[in-house]
C-alpha cells in the first residue's frame, strides 16, 4: 500500500520542506473531501490520488503539479468547489484541477458526443498549461494499472479510449515511457486472450534469444572500444503492441517478428553519435533505405536519435538507435523531461516548444469543426502521423505527415494560403494539387486572391487541419449560397401575392417568424434555399389569405426562377440526364440539398411527379457564361490514334474533356465514354458536327441514364 510518508519520501529528494509541506496539507485537505468514498476495488479512494501524485513524483514534477495530482478529482467526485480550491492552494492549482475534471454536469445527446467534449475540454485546458495533459495521463496510468474490478465491457471501452486517444496523446509529447506502458496495458484489457499468448511466446522465445543478444552487445562494445570511443550499450525487448502491430500490418508470423533485434547505444555528445554510427557500419553491412537521422531532423514530439538497420552475425537483422544521454531522458519524459531534468535550453523545452505547436493547431481546429465529435476525429488523424520532410522555396523545412498532399502543405504554411492556392511547384515542376509528398523535396504553393478551397480536396487531404478548414469554407458558403437562393424563391412567391419583403411590415414578419418556430429571417431563408420549406406556403403565411390578390390565391405561380449556373451547392445538376442551357428544364426541392434540375423528358421525374408540391418552374438566364458538363457515347472502329484525333476535335471546338473511359466490345470497336464541358446546346450541336465527320467515328449518342 502506498502511503502518505511513501510520497513525501520520494518528494524529500528534490523539493523544498516548505513545498513537501503544501503537498502534504493538500493531502489531508483531499482525505477529507473523499471520505466515505471507495474505489471499485474496496479501498479508500483517496488511494488513486496518491498514487497518481507518486508517478508524478517519479517524473520530478514540480510541487504545484502534484498539489493538483492529489486534488485532481475533488471538484469532479465532491461538492468542493473550484473557488475553494483557489482559495486554499492558489489559483494556479485551481485551474490546474479544473483542467483536469471532466465536464459531468452538462447533458449530451449520447456518450460519445459527451466524450467528445470532455476531449476537447482536456484539449483547450492543455493549451493553457501543460501540466494538465501531464497529470491526466498519470491518472489514466494508474486508472489502467486498476482495471481488474471492473466489468468486462467497461474494461474494453476504456482499453479503447487509452489506445485510441491516451497512448497516442503520450506519444505525440514525446512520453515514451508513459506511452509503452498505457499501450501494454490497453492491449492487455482490449484483446486479454491474445495478450496473454503473446506474452507466454516472447517468454520461451527469450532463452534462445540470449546467446544471439549477447554476442552482438560484445561485439559492439568491443569495436567501440578500438575506435576509443564510449557508450552504453544494451539490448532492447519488444513490446507486446508493437509485436502484434507487426504481425497484423505485415501478415508476418511470431517467429519472423522475433527474429528481429533491437540494440540502443547511449553517448556523450552528438558528435559521437555519428562516430559510433560509422563505427557499427563497419562491424556489419548495414540495410541500404534503412537509415533515418532524427537527430539533424528530430520527431514532432521533439524525439532525436539515429536510427539504422544492420545486417548481423548469422544474417539476422539488427535495430541500432543511437543518441546522447540528454536525448534519452527527453525520449523517454517528452516534455516532462523539462521538470525531469531541468535541462536549460536542451531538449525538454525543444519538446515544450513542439507541443505548444501542435496545441495551437489544435486551437484552429476547435474554432473551424462543427461539434465536439468532428473535432474529436479531427485529432485522431492529427496523433497518427508517419512523417516526412520537406523544404519551403526559403529552404525552411515543414514536417508533415505521410501521405500529404500540396493542400496539406498549404494549409500548413497558413489557412489564408490553403484557401486561395491555386497550383503548386514542386522541386519546380507544377504538378497536381493532389500529388503526395515526399521526403527531401521542395514545395512552392501558386495562390490568387480570387481562388477558394474546392470541396473536391475532402478526397485526397490527409492532415486535420486541412480538413477541418476546407469543411468549415464549405459550410459557410453553402449556407450563404441558400439564404440568397431562399431569398430569391420567397420574392418571386411574394410577387404573385403583390407583395415584396421590403413592402411587408416588420411587425407582421417577426410574427410570422415566431410561429414557424424562427428567430431570424436568415434561418427561414436558408431553410427555403435547402428545399426544406416551400417558398409558397410561407408567403401565405407572411401574406394572410384575405390580404391575397383574388387572382393570386387560387392558382399557383407560373413566374419561372431563373437558373444561372452559378448558384453554388444549392442549385445542383441532375447526374442522369446533364440538362444544359438550351434543353427545357424542371426544378425539384430536395430537403437539405435544394433545388435539383432535370430536363423534363428525363425517365427519373417519373417518381418525382408523383410530388406535384415539390416542383418549381425553372428558366435559364439568357446569355450565360458559364460551362456543364455532358455525357457522351462514341462507337469507334479500333485504330491506332483514335483517340487523340477524338481529344484534338474537341478542344478545337473550345470545349474541355472532363472525364474519358473506354470499353473494347468485340476486337474491331469499341465505345468511348466522355464527359465534356460545353455552353449551351447550340455549342453541343457544333462539337457533335465536327466528330462526326471523323471517319473513325461509327455513331455518337449523348448519354442519359
Amino acid at each position: 500500500m502506498f502511503l502518505i510518508s511513501d510520497l513525501c519520501a520520494i518528494l524529500e529528494g528534490y523539493l523544498e520542506p516548505a513545498q513537501v509541506a503544501e503537498i502534504y496539507q493538500a493531502y489531508l485537505f483531499g482525505a477529507e473531501a473523499h471520505e466515505g468514498q471507495k474505489r471499485l476495488s474496496g479501498e479508500p479512494y483517496i488511494y488513486h490520488p496518491l498514487a497518481v501524485a507518486r508517478i508524478l513524483a517519479e517524473m520530478r514534477m514540480d510541487h504545484k503539479s502534484i498539489v493538483a495530482a492529489i486534488l485532481h478529482d475533488v471538484i469532479e467526485d465532491t461538492p468542493t468547489a473550484k473557488e475553494q480550491l483557489a482559495e486554499r492552494f492558489g489559483s494556479e492549482v485551481a485551474e490546474l484541477v479544473d483542467g483536469v475534471s471532466k465536464l459531468t454536469h452538462i447533458q449530451f445527446e449520447n456518450k460519445a458526443e459527451a466524450q467528445a467534449e470532455n476531449f476537447r475540454k482536456m484539449m483547450l485546458a492543455m493549451a493553457r498549461d501543460l501540466r494538465v495533459i501531464i497529470i491526466k495521463l498519470a491518472d489514466r496510468l494508474h486508472n489502467m494499472r486498476t482495471l481488474e474490478g471492473m466489468r468486462p465491457d467497461k474494461r474494453r471501452r476504456i482499453a479503447r479510449e487509452t489506445l485510441d486517444i491516451y497512448a497516442p496523446i503520450a506519444s505525440r509529447l514525446g512520453m515514451n515511457k508513459i506511452r509503452l506502458e498505457l499501450e501494454d496495458l490497453g492491449f492487455g484489457a482490449y484483446h486479454p486472450m491474445r495478450a496473454r499468448v503473446l506474452a507466454e511466446a516472447v517468454k520461451k522465445a527469450r532463452g534462445n534469444r540470449r546467446e544471439i543478444i549477447s554476442k552482438v552487445e560484445t561485439g559492439i562494445q568491443e569495436r567501440l572500444r578500438q575506435e576509443e570511443l564510449e557508450g552504453k550499450v544494451s539490448g532492447r525487448e519488444k513490446h507486446l503492441l508493437s509485436l502484434y502491430r507487426k504481425m497484423r500490418s505485415k501478415q508476418l508470423s511470431f517467429s519472423e517478428v522475433m527474429d528481429v533485434y533491437a540494440f540502443r547505444i547511449v553517448v556523450d555528445k552528438v558528435d559521437t553519435c555519428y562516430r559510433v554510427l560509422g563505427a557499427v557500419h563497419n562491424l556489419y553491412k548495414p540495410v541500404p533505405g534503412k537509415f533515418k537521422d532524427y537527430i539533424a531532423i528530430p520527431k514532432a514530439n521533439g524525439y532525436q536519435s539515429l536510427h539504422t538497420a544492420l545486417f548481423g552475425p548469422y544474417g539476422v537483422p539488427i535495430e541500432v538507435q543511437i543518441r546522447t544521454e540528454e536525448m534519452d531522458k527527453v525520449a523517454e519524459a517528452g516534455i516532462a523531461a523539462h521538470w525531469l531534468y531541468k535541462t536549460g535550453e536542451g531538449g525538454g523545452v525543444s519538446a515544450q516548444a513542439r507541443a505548444r505547436d501542435w496545441l495551437r493547431n489544435l486551437l484552429e481546429m476547435q474554432q473551424a469543426a462543427g461539434n465536439s465529435l468532428e473535432f474529436l476525429e479531427n485529432v485522431k488523424v492529427d496523433l497518427f502521423p508517419d512523417e516526412v520532410y520537406v523544404f519551403t522555396p526559403k529552404g525552411e523545412i515543414v514536417e508533415m505527415p505521410r501521405g500529404a498532399t500540396a493542400v496539406d502543405f498549404a494549409y500548413d504554411v497558413h489557412t489564408d494560403v490553403g484557401n486561395s492556392c491555386v497550383a503548386v511547384k514542386i522541386d519546380r515542376r507544377l504538378m497536381p494539387l493532389s500529388t503526395r509528398l515526399a521526403n527531401g523535396q521542395t514545395v512552392e504553393v501558386i495562390t490568387a486572391p480570387t481562388a477558394r478551397p474546392n470541396p473536391t480536396w475532402l478526397n485526397f487531404v490527409v492532415t486535420a487541419k486541412a480538413r477541418a478548414n476546407i469543411r468549415a469554407y464549405l459550410k459557410n458558403l453553402k449556407h450563404d449560397e441558400a439564404i440568397a437562393l431562399g431569398r430569391r424563391l420567397l420574392e418571386q412567391a411574394l410577387s404573385d401575392l403583390d407583395e415584396t419583403l421590403l413592402m411587408l411590415p416588420k411587425r407582421r414578419v417577426e410574427a410570422a417568424l415566431h410561429e414557424m418556430g424562427f428567430t431570424a429571417l436568415n434561418d427561414l431563408l436558408e431553410q427555403i434555399g435547402l428545399g426544406s420549406r416551400m417558398a409558397p406556403l410561407v408567403a401565405r403565411i407572411l401574406v394572410p389569405q384575405g390580404e391575397a390578390p383574388a387572382s393570386a390565391a387560387g392558382e399557383e405561380s407560373a413566374r419561372p426562377l431563373y437558373i444561372k449556373g452559378t448558384e453554388g451547392a444549392v442549385v445542383s445538376f441532375a447526374k442522369c440526364c446533364r440538362p444544359i442551357p438550351g434543353d427545357a428544364i424542371m426544378g425539384f426541392l430536395s430537403a437539405g440539398r435544394g433545388i435539383i434540375i432535370h430536363t423534363q423528358n428525363c425517365k427519373n421525374t417519373a417518381d418525382y411527379r408523383k410530388h406535384p408540391e415539390k416542383w418549381i418552374t425553372v428558366q435559364w438566364e439568357q446569355n450565360l457564361d458559364a460551362t456543364f458538363p455532358v455525357d457522351l457515347r462514341l462507337e469507334v472502329t479500333n485504330q491506332r490514334g483514335v483517340l487523340a484525333t477524338i481529344a484534338a476535335a474537341i478542344a478545337d471546338s473550345d470545349a474541355n474533356i472532363d472525364n474519358v473511359s473506354l470499353e473494347e466490345r468485340d476486337g474491331i470497336h469499341s465505345s468511348i465514354n466522355l464527359t465534356i464541358a460545353v455552353r449551351n446546346r447550340k455549342h453541343l450541336a457544333r462539337i457533335l458536327r465536327d466528330l462526326r465527320v471523323i471517319d473513325k467515328v461509327v455513331r455518337i449518342s449523348r448519354g442519359r441514364s
